[in-house]
């Protein structure tokens, strides 16, 4: 998908988001649906960062009410994004730098633990424990499924890096930077953590009661491991949290920006504060983003958390299979440059991801707590969608 993006931009890197390629290819009808949909993703995706921040905050302070923390983390980053872009840059500079520290050192740690054969409570740290006693699906190939809709969103804002490409002073060389990077990133820190963390500790003694990063510096002899990591996974969230307030807010202009200039949301929203950020539309967006407080105050704080990112998964996956249409459409119009950025085995790769994203979509109805969301996309569609469409049409004569 980054790299279905990645080509649209390479064609157009005028662009500031990947919706105007769902309004150009898929027209105005889906791409304003588009918007609108891909905003109130961000909106649930926020939620779901601010609820993580929470449970973070209470393994230090347990009996603080949840309530409290969301409600201070959200006024302390909406206000960073307030300030000016640049403080965003900052904080999201520092943020990032915490956690890919972390990261690397348990990859090194980990490196270091295989290849001098460190002994652990568990045995011998070693590449060959990822393959020993081997079992495709050794707790059910339900399991194994209903796993690919928290996944997926923990990958949801993968396509924040398309929000500035614009602003770019050489668009072309940092698109093919910015893609290619982020998937090799992703190779690196995913792929790679899974790989060490599964050759220190075999895949049959992982607890899921403790985080893996946890587990790996604790057998590496680290004791303040949980509370360093804990530390880490909050930057982390508070991260996320950041990046979804700026693109929220972002987007939220943008769709103020295309409705009528005498409407009160256009008046109210498609405005730049003196500090250079869409200050109204960011402050919508936070205002909406309270409903987590309210709902942790009679709601369990890791409820509130499946709920929330159930809702966002099932919005993103209709924004990004849109995406991959327009994509295919792309390559079918003028606009298609065969020496561009393309996207490869292009006739095998998109019918897979867009099939994919289907298997994802469809697993929702089978875990209790996402069913709820998953109905609520498809109502959402054909109300949103339905009511969307008719506009348009009243808008453009019969005869045209």
């Amino acid at each position: 998908m980054m790299r279905a993006i990645g080509e649209m931009f390479y064609s157009d890197p005028s662009q500031h988001t990947f919706v105007s390629f769902i309004s150009r290819y898929l027209g105005p009808t889906v791409g304003h649906f588009t918007g609108w949909t891909y905003w109130i993703g961000l909106v649930f995706v926020c939620m779901a960062e601010l609820t993580a921040v929470a449970s973070y905050v209470r393994y230090w302070f347990p009996t603080f009410p949840s309530w409290i923390v969301e409600i201070i983390f959200l006024v302390v980053l909406a206000g960073v994004n307030l300030i000016a872009a640049r403080l965003f840059g900052e904080a999201e500079f520092w943020f990032a730098m915490i956690k890919i520290v972390a990261i690397l050192a348990m990859i090194v740690t980990g490196i270091f633990m295989m290849t001098s054969h460190s002994v652990t409570p568990l045995g011998h740290a070693s590449l060959s424990n990822i393959f020993h006693n081997y079992t495709l699906f050794p707790r059910g190939g339900f399991n194994f499924v209903s796993a690919f809709p928290m996944v997926f969103f923990a990958f949801q804002g993968i396509e924040f890096v398309s929000i500035t490409i614009g602003e770019a002073k050489t668009p072309h060389a940092v698109i093919k930077k910015a893609v290619n990077e982020t998937l090799f990133r992703i190779l690196l820190f995913y792929i790679g953590a899974l790989i060490v963390i599964m050759g220190i500790i075999p895949w049959t003694s992982l607890s899921p009661d403790s985080s893996p990063f946890v587990q790996v510096f604790r057998l590496a002899g680290f004791p303040a491991a949980a509370a360093t990591i804990n530390f880490v996974v909050l930057t982390s969230a508070a991260s996320s949290l950041n990046s979804c307030i700026f693109s929220a807010g972002r987007h939220f202009y943008q769709l103020a920006t295309e409705v009528p200039e005498n409407s009160w949301m256009h008046k109210t929203f498609a405005k730049i504060s003196k500090n250079g950020v869409p200050a109204a539309a960011i402050i919508f967006s936070a205002i909406l983003v309270l409903v987590t407080p309210l709902m942790s105050l009679t709601t369990a704080v890791s409820s509130v958390f499946t709920i929330v990112t159930g809702v966002s998964s099932d919005m993103y996956i209709i924004v990004y299979t849109l995406a991959m249409l327009a994509h295919r459409k792309y390559r079918a119009s003028s606009d298609f440059l065969p020496n561009g950025f393309l996207m490869p085995a292009y006739k095998v790769a998109s019918p897979l991801t867009i099939m994919f994203f289907g298997i994802i979509f469809i697993s929702l109805f089978f875990i209790p707590e996402d069913i709820i969301g998953a109905i609520g996309a498809i109502v959402w569609t054909l109300v949103f969608g339905g009511l969307e469409y008719f506009r348009q049409k009243k808008l453009v004569p019969s005869n045209v």
